[in-house]
């Protein structure tokens, strides 16, 4: 049966061809150069095909499009150029290029005709850039030798063997590395600057290049500045340390280092002071010190850190206080006291006084007085504990028993007060009723 009759027959049950639609996953795609390419296309239509033809081209920028191959129906038509190179297999319309070249770099137009009752055209163009991986970068450092800080430069170039198309991205202790007061990048991001160098600057950097196809990292270098020194301290094993001063027992030996952060290492000189001279005693970072017999005796000293690289020096004085083994544990339970053990100890001294105080009145006769007088002062007054006694007191002055004149009692005494009563008796009764007096006047 002829195609035409075939296509009548379809043409029967089907109806009108309908519209002819091409896809393609992405219009641009990168390869891997001399790796092969598959360039996929899907094309669906619901009418009745009696032919479909399938048409590639290639186009470079500023260039005619070049015919590569085509296929009608299940027949493939290559360029004699090419057919080596490029494969189609219909009814598939997509494309393999094996292998690929950096030459074949650029637009690939796929047109697919489909003929029934009529023609239907669809056409797409996909863009094939093409890329070399790229290779291990490798970090080089300048000056190699190392810088001093707030004084030199640091360049760190970045150089890759083979890739198209690299990106590059510093890295610092694994985290990306930006522009900043100090830190300067190349037009391309190869070359980093930094300028001035600083003790922040301290770390492992490392360049980071990619391509669409790959990407590879250098391995991390560590760029040498010189600082210090900074933070110069005095610490010891042994004794009390309050600031500065240190104390320790007679014939006890300490061992004191000196400890400040710097690169190179530092080196260090002990230094004594005594009577307005100072003399190096040791060097190196640690010093032993042995107290001699005499207590409470002082001795001054000084650590002086010197990096013998960025010239700088620092110092630090401290004090040594040598005192006995029973004053220092004294001192040290001293603070172990707890201030309510000292409140309740001078409580209970307070307590002692004051119960003297009062057994010491209690039973002591009043001067001059016999101690007959004294026990009837006593009868006369109604109690019998001093306690009472306690109020405001007022004097009353009592002249010679030869004296024709007498301290009248009555702004004190009522008038029921006995006219028998002996002179100490109102006195004693002065004393009692005067509080009662002023109360009445409140």
């Amino acid at each position: 049966m002829c195609f035409r009759c075939v296509c009548l027959f379809l043409h029967f049950y089907a109806g009108i061809c309908s519209a002819l639609k091409l896809t393609v996953p992405s219009h641009t795609i990168h390869g891997i150069e001399g790796q092969p390419l598959q360039l996929n296309v899907d094309y669906n239509f619901n009418t009745t095909a009696c032919e479909i033809q399938i048409i590639w081209l290639f186009e470079k920028p500023r260039s005619n499009p070049k015919y590569l191959l085509g296929s009608v129906n299940q027949t493939v038509v290559p360029d004699l150029e090419y057919q080596h190179k490029f494969t189609l297999i219909p009814p598939s319309a997509s494309l393999m290029i094996n292998p690929l070249r950096l030459s074949d770099e650029g637009n690939y137009i796929v047109k697919v005709n489909v003929r029934g009752n009529g023609t239907k055209a669809a056409s797409e163009k996909i863009h094939v850039a093409v890329d070399v991986p790229v290779t291990q970068p490798v970090v080089h450092t300048e000056p190699s030798s190392g810088v001093v800080e707030y004084v030199g430069n640091i360049t760190l170039k970045c150089t890759v063997g083979k890739g198209t198309r690299v990106v590059y991205q510093w890295m610092k202790n694994g985290k990306p590395l930006h522009a900043g007061p100090n830190y300067t990048f190349s037009s391309n991001n190869a070359t980093l600057l930094i300028v001035p160098v600083a003790k922040e600057d301290i770390g492992n950097y490392s360049c980071l290049v990619s391509n669409p196809v790959s990407a590879m990292e250098s391995e991390r270098i560590a760029p040498t500045i010189y600082y210090g020194p900074y933070g110069l301290r005095v610490k010891s094993d042994k004794g009390l340390n309050v600031g500065a001063v240190f104390t320790i027992s007679v014939g006890e030996a300490v061992l004191f280092d000196c400890l400040a952060d710097s690169n190179p290492p530092n080196t260090y000189s002990w230094i004594q002071r005594a009577d307005n001279a100072t003399h190096v005693i040791q060097y190196g970072p640690h010093l032993e010190v042995v107290s001699d017999t005499l207590a409470q005796k002082t001795r001054d000293y000084v650590c002086r850190a010197f990096n013998n690289v960025t010239g700088k020096r620092d110092e630090t004085h401290f004090t040594v206080i040598i005192t006995s083994a029973g004053l220092e544990k004294l001192a040290q339970k001293g603070k172990s006291l707890s201030s309510l053990a000292v409140i309740t100890g001078i409580s209970l001294f307070l307590i002692l006084v004051m119960s003297f105080l009062f057994i010491w009145k209690r039973y002591k006769p009043l001067k001059g007085m016999p101690e007959a007088d004294y026990r009837k002062a006593q009868t006369f007054s109604g109690h019998e504990s001093a306690l009472d006694d306690f109020g405001i007191y007022e004097f009353v002055a009592i002249p010679d028993h030869g004296s024709s004149s007498r301290v009248s009692s009555q702004p004190v005494c009522s008038s029921e007060c006995a006219p028998g009563q002996d002179m100490l008796n109102t006195i004693y009764e002065v004393i009692q009723h005067i509080p009662n007096q002023q109360q009445q006047d409140h």
